[in-house]
């Protein structure tokens, strides 16, 4: 493996939901240790499970792995050190400040932008500390900290008395007012990333045209900040010779090259590994030990037996249910890579389909809607947000306005606030709330919506829902906020999308709990690319489909009020014809 060769002493393995960074995280620790290094493991996932590989109790101290000498693992809670960040920031206010202030702040950093920055401030001093690390030839950190993080750190320390003058509202205050006191450590940890002599970056992907986009854009952000030492693994590739008799595997295997032929320029120069698919789950040691060699069990498991049926609903019977409304706000949201624009088109094809008009539109810069869709449609209209376009006429808006008044100095903290990432995510919110005011006379379905962290922010400042009610409270009219809406299970009907893997199901579980806090209840869960609603004949992909079960199942009866499968289809969902087809699978059998 390229990336294991002559490894730096910090190794950051990074990645969407369900590429399988932690399990290459933990094969990595291992055959470090069992070459006689001293390794520790720090997992700073919300949805770690590195404990259950292991097969024992770690949290949040550091534990010997006692099946693997020398080697020791810690995971960080985000939670936790979320909780201990707001404490700290709270604490000296409670009680200073009027208890509607203090709530303010507290919702203000309940969002998932103060759960990265405390993470990162739990482990900069292993980056930073040397008596603390000393012990231990390579660190390895499951799941880095990304361009977001970083950016937010770089960001002039001067909040508090900008603030304290009353001088401005900065979208990312919350999460930055606890950083002051321990700038230079941040600063000393940027450092340690951003040198190739301490710090390799391995950026994990699987062998499909949406995830390398999504990790490409990774590298590009992190490479503008100065961590240039990438290397690119690209996990669960489909072995050849399972495509022989079975036309599934076949048409997998045929886009996965497909993808590896197209892979984005930026990737091109990466040193590049590949991992084969597996067939067996990655708990334990043994199954640790063959993830990163290639072994004949991996291509000729054993032969296993599946359920005769899969019952679950198809994406049309949703549609169905949505469609009874006659108009209405359809939002998909989830992580990158789980196939958000594929359904969102197909929901909307499958509405204009039914005599229905719709307004489709993505703030995706990786959407290709005109691709995906191939054509036009009757009673179907597309569009794309341009979110560059829109973070900088919201830029502009802000200086004029908020900026008129400040000097020079406290116009220039404005400015260098207004580059951060939470400026990109309010602009696009902004102009999805433009678009949000049509579904009261036709359907409007948005792929990538917004985050609930950003609704978090939004609602927590109460920069235009407030200050409505503020105004209108009083004056006997009717109005609305696209807040209002948004929380209206009558207006808007959010879909969480999945896939059947552990992280993707524990990550969209998490996106749930942010919409519930900004008061938004998720309609419908789809679990998307199904192969255990395929019906493979491929012995390996019989067994992955035998690991899906348990992930749809808790989807059934755990996350969702309702939900549907969308099988993992032969041929790509392109054009009308086919996106119906998707929405019309039924999970007939195995």
């Amino acid at each position: 493996m390229n990336f294991l060769q002559h490894p730096p002493r910090f190794l950051f393995f990074t990645g969407k939901g369900g590429v399988g960074k932690t399990s290459i995280a933990c094969a990595t620790a291992v055959q470090l240790a069992s070459a006689g290094k001293r390794v520790l493991l720090v997992s700073t996932d919300p949805a770690s499970n590195v404990g259950q590989v292991f097969g024992t109790d770690i949290g949040n101290h550091i534990t010997p792995i006692a099946a693997v000498p020398g080697l020791f693992a810690l995971e960080i809670d985000p939670q936790a050190a979320a909780q201990a960040y707001r404490d700290r920031i709270v604490g000296p206010v409670r009680g200073v400040l009027p208890e509607t202030v203090v709530k303010g702040i507290e919702e203000q950093l309940s969002g998932a932008c103060t759960t990265e920055i405390a993470a990162f401030d739990e482990f900069t001093a292993l980056l930073t500390d040397a008596a603390l690390t000393a012990d231990y030839a390579h660190i390895i950190f499951d799941t880095a900290p990304t361009g977001h993080t970083i950016r937010l750190l770089q960001l002039p320390g001067a909040w508090s008395g900008f603030l304290e003058a009353g001088k401005g509202d900065a979208s990312c205050l919350g999460p930055l007012a606890g950083l002051e006191k321990q700038r230079s450590q941040y600063k000393a940890a940027v450092a340690a990333l951003a040198d190739p002599l301490r710090t390799r970056l391995v950026l994990v992907a699987r062998a499909q045209s949406a995830t390398l986009r999504e990790v490409a854009r990774t590298h590009t952000e992190l490479a503008a900040i100065g961590l240039s030492q990438q290397y690119l693994v690209i996990n669960g590739v489909l072995p050849a010779g399972q495509a022989e008799q079975d036309e599934l595997a076949a048409a997998i295997l045929r886009r996965e090259q497909a993808a590896l032929a197209a892979i984005p320029e930026e990737l091109k120069a990466l040193p590049r590994d590949l991992v084969a698919l597996k067939s067996f789950n990655l708990v334990g040691l043994d199954a640790l030990r063959q993830l990163l060699v290639p072994t004949a069990d991996a291509e000729n498991p054993a032969p296993i037996e599946l359920p005769a049926r899969l019952a679950a609903p198809n994406l049309s019977t949703l549609v169905a249910e949505i469609a009874r409304d006659g108009h209405g706000l359809v939002m998909l949201m989830g992580k990158g890579g789980v196939g958000k624009t594929t359904l969102a088109a197909a929901v909307a094809v499958e509405l204009a389909h039914r005599g229905l008009s719709v307004h489709l539109t993505t703030s995706d810069p990786a959407a290709h809607l005109a691709e995906t869709l191939d054509g036009s449609l009757a009673n179907l209209t597309v569009s794309r947000i341009d979110p560059h376009a829109e973070t900088e006429r919201y830029r502009q808006h802000v200086l004029d306005t908020k900026g008129a008044q400040l000097d020079a100095a406290g116009r220039a903290l404005l400015e260098e606030d207004l580059r951060s990432p939470c400026t990109e995510e309010i602009a696009v919110f902004q102009a999805f709330s433009r678009i949000i005011r049509e579904a009261g006379k036709k359907f409007v379905v948005m792929d990538t919506a917004p985050t609930g962290h950003t609704l978090l922010l939004l609602d927590a400042t109460g920069a235009y829902h407030r200050e409505i009610s503020r105004q209108m409270g009083g004056s006997g009219l009717h109005y609305t906020t696209p807040m209002m809406q948004l929380q209206d299970p009558q207006q808007t009907k959010v879909l969480l999308v999945t896939l059947a893997e552990t992280t993707p199901v524990l990550e969209a579980a998490n996106l749930q709990s942010d919409l519930r806090r900004a008061g938004i209840e998720p309609w419908a869960w789809v679990v998307n690319n199904s192969i255990a609603a395929a019906q493979p004949r491929a012995p390996l992909l019989r067994q992955r489909a035998h690991n899906e079960l348990c992930e749809i199942e808790a989807v059934a009866t755990r996350h969702a009020s309702r939900f549907a499968v969308v099988p993992l289809l032969r041929e790509e969902p392109i054009g009308a014809r086919r996106l119906r087809e998707l929405a019309e699978s039924i999970t007939e059998g195995i």
